[in-house]
């Protein structure tokens, strides 16, 4: 059987929940636009960034480049989600305890693992579930537990598709278009409640997030966030575009050598919803969920390196927290920067001391193998035969998400943190261990040496 490949399936599936968000949140395409702008502009005065992307195989990833965010309410809808994802090729990367910043959720990333898929389209899904045994409410509690055991996300259709990929390895071009069609209305918006208002300010009470889990039929998509080569630009040019940015932009500070993740975003949108009545039908009312996201990505660190990250980051948030309202916004901000110059700011200094991932390659593949004979990896660069790119980060950062949440659910509230992690929990949920990302960078980066090495004995 010819199956469509998996690359294929995950871009049209990316690009369908694109158009989708698109016509369901209009300001999403205005971010979209404003992207493309910002990075038609960087790559037209950077030429050498141009380059590099190019030589690391990264360019062609930065039209399409997506994350997106869903939350769910029980043990099976991750399970099936997992599946569900499986099929085009993505899988569960990394462990986030978001209640280190009182967000009653866990949660992980499923994305491509293969250096060629996450070239091809390296989309995420950014995929939560509530911890309702935090609801300290007993009877609350067991209303939530009530509705989400009763209600029914993943059509028939759909769970017969996710079958037949797994019995058959893959899907073909029918079976594949009606399971992208299928698979993006799990995450459509639903503006009819599943609860009367009343309930829905019970759960409200205990926590934003778990009203919009608990109250309404799907785990509705609520961002989807495009890549930016110039996140500090973008920030400035969104109120020029009518777009209103969060006060802060979240992660490490602007760098010669981008590092990890930073994220910025608008604020979410209040929406018409409808209300169940206890007399029958439905009453107006509102809701807030969805907004709109921009990110920069960077290199990925090592553990000795991410340690380094956490440490800076405490101590400037031991100085000064970020206020939700943006009052302090240029004190941390300052705080960040000063903590900051503490962190290498050139890629061989971040690879020497081992605080960075790269990948390696042949500089001229037609370079005479004799002239790096003996030679180790460290002369082979020296030389000129080997270079070496930054080993793009794929995931996320726990505090930062938490900072993204916390704004745009609208909580005026410092951030504090504190941890409650529970991993073995959610694998169990999930139904399969969550991949290590360090783990993954480590092997592209020790498979692309051995390449080189083995070329030069």
């Amino acid at each position: 059987m010819n199956h469509v490949p998996t690359d294929t399936l995950r871009a049209d599936f990316s690009s369908a929940m694109s158009t989708m968000y698109k016509a369901e949140v209009p300001l999403y395409g205005d971010l979209i636009d404003l992207v493309i702008d910002i990075n038609n502009n960087v790559l037209s005065d950077n030429p050498g960034l141009k380059e590099s992307l190019q030589s690391g195989n990264n360019f062609d990833r930065i039209a399409h480049e997506r994350h997106g965010a869903i939350r769910l309410g029980t043990e099976h809808e991750l399970l099936t989600m997992r599946r569900l994802f499986a099929v085009m090729d993505m899988h569960p990367v990394g462990y986030y305890d978001l209640s280190i910043a009182g967000i009653p959720v866990h949660s992980t990333a499923f994305r491509p693992i293969e250096k060629k898929a996450l070239s091809s389209n390296p989309f995420r899904i950014f995929t939560s579930l509530l911890r309702i045994e935090l609801i300290e409410d007993n009877t609350l509690r067991q209303q939530a537990e009530s509705l989400l055991a009763t209600r029914k996300i993943f059509s028939d259709s759909l769970l017969i598709l996710i079958d037949k990929a797994e019995q058959q390895g893959g899907l073909n071009d029918v079976d594949a278009n009606d399971f992208i069609r299928h698979a993006v209305d799990v995450f459509r918006w639903h503006d009819k409640a599943s609860v009367d208002s009343e309930l829905y300010e019970q759960l409200q009470s205990q926590h934003r997030l778990i009203a919009d889990v608990v109250s309404f039929k799907g785990p509705h998509i609520n961002h989807l966030t495009p890549a930016t080569l110039d996140i500090d630009q973008a920030q400035y040019i969104m109120p020029q575009r009518g777009i209103t940015p969060k006060a802060v932009v979240e992660g490490p500070p602007k760098r010669h050598c981008p590092i990890l993740l930073r994220q910025t975003s608008f604020k979410a949108l209040e929406e018409n919803v409808k209300f169940l009545k206890a007399s029958g039908g439905y009453e107006a009312g509102s809701h807030t969920a969805r907004f709109g996201e921009i990110e920069q990505r960077g290199i990925a660190l090592t553990p000795e390196g991410q340690a380094l990250y956490d440490k800076l980051l405490t101590l400037t948030r031991q100085k000064i927290l970020p206020k939700a309202d943006g009052s302090n916004a240029q004190q941390y901000m300052a705080a960040l920067e000063t903590e900051f110059t503490q962190f290498p700011d050139t890629y061989n200094e971040l690879r020497i001391k081992k605080l960075a991932y790269f990948y390696y390659s042949l500089n001229d593949p037609a370079v005479q193998r004799e002239q790096g004979l003996g030679m180790n990896l460290e002369q082979l660069i020296t030389h000129g035969h080997v270079a070496y790119t930054p080993i793009i980060y794929e995931d996320f950062l726990p505090v930062s998400a938490a900072g993204i949440f916390q704004s745009n659910l609208g909580d005026k509230d410092t951030q504090h943190f504190t941890t409650h992690s529970n991993q073995s929990s959610f694998e169990k949920a999930l139904g399969s261990p969550v991949i290590d990302f360090f783990q993954l960078y480590q092997q592209q980066e020790s498979d692309s040496i051995q390449k080189c090495l083995d070329f030069f004995q």
